[in-house]
């Protein structure tokens, strides 16, 4: 185990730095000048701040300052606001990690229920309602979710019921200010990846139903519920969480849209903002942190394998 997270943190290392520079030199290639405004900045003006940003030195050596800070912990200065580039970012993540964890804990339980319901009732109603969610939910992307929630939830619905209560109070749709504010914008973002959740866990437990493992602890004399918990969803579960981890680098970066369709003040409207100001260092730090969560969302995903089948053992 200690050789195999060794091995593993110092790829993730590698991996940022190969992202760092792939996005360095991305942000580089970009038409436009980070400095150029509706109005342009007068010639000295723009020469003083390319001075003071290190946008006057060879591109190489920008590259090499860039990386050399990198490594320190120093993500630069933020080119709009003039401020430490990691204060600017710190102030979103809260933001943007709540909205994420609190998706992704609804479409996973929501998912396996669902997932469950569906196969253990294969061929009847409740399959065909759980499955026609899932096809809505797949084929939908998560801002048409946000703005159809946003219009009949939210508005339409407050058009009918406004002359006994107000329901924009119950669910609000800006903001993230208090539980109320919280429910829409969490369930748009959960939507698609509990809709693949539940189509996954369903076809994963028809397979395990008919096994031969299966008829054994039938005949062994088992309660229908131990089997299922112990037997049935266990080992149907795996596939799910095979995919958690890009499913939740899916769920953190789907939020960009979300964010700015609740005005959610997270990494995402950040990041929106940033590539329509051309900010370099604020793209370029919000990739690398996206890139760190996905890496570490993936190495979590494979250390579950082993306590979730004793069959799977990781490299010692």
């Amino acid at each position: 185990m200690g050789k195999y997270l060794t091995s593993r943190i110092l790829y993730s290392f590698i991996a940022l730095l190969l992202l760092a520079a792939l996005t360095f030199f991305m942000m580089q290639a970009l038409p436009g000048d980070p400095f150029l405004k509706p109005k342009k900045l007068p010639a000295a003006v723009e020469e003083n701040l390319k001075v003071k940003f290190g946008l006057d030195k060879p591109l190489i050596q920008q590259f090499g300052i860039y990386m050399k800070n990198l490594v320190s912990g120093d993500f630069g200065y933020s080119f709009e606001s003039k401020r430490p580039t990691a204060d600017v970012i710190s102030r979103g993540i809260p933001y943007s990690f709540e909205l994420g964890i609190r998706s992704i804990i609804l479409a996973v339980i929501a998912g396996l229920f669902l997932g469950i319901t569906a196969a253990l009732n294969a061929g009847r109603t409740k399959d065909a309602i759980t499955m026609f969610i899932a096809i809505l939910g797949v084929s939908m992307p998560s801002f048409v979710i946000g703005y159809i929630m946003q219009y009949y939830l939210a508005f339409q619905l407050s058009l009918v019921t406004r002359e006994v209560f107000n329901i924009q109070q119950l669910l609000p749709i800006t903001g993230w200010k208090n539980e109320a504010s919280k429910i829409l914008p969490v369930i748009a973002l959960a939507f698609g990846s509990m809709a693949s959740i539940s189509r996954l866990m369903r076809s994963s437990m028809l397979d395990v139903i008919s096994s031969d493992y299966i008829k054994t602890a039938r005949a062994k004399g088992l309660s229908r519920g131990a089997i299922i918990r112990h037997h049935m969803i266990r080992n149907s579960v795996l596939p799910v969480i095979t995919i958690l981890g890009p499913m939740t680098a899916a769920v953190m970066t789907g939020s960009f849209v979300i964010e700015n369709i609740f005005a959610i003040p997270g990494m995402g409207k950040l990041f929106v903002s940033s590539v329509q100001t051309q900010d370099y260092t604020i793209i370029m730090g919000t990739t690398l942190f996206y890139g760190a969560f996905l890496i570490l969302a993936n190495m979590l995903v494979d250390l579950a394998y082993g306590f979730i089948d004793p069959r799977i053992r990781l490299a010692n």
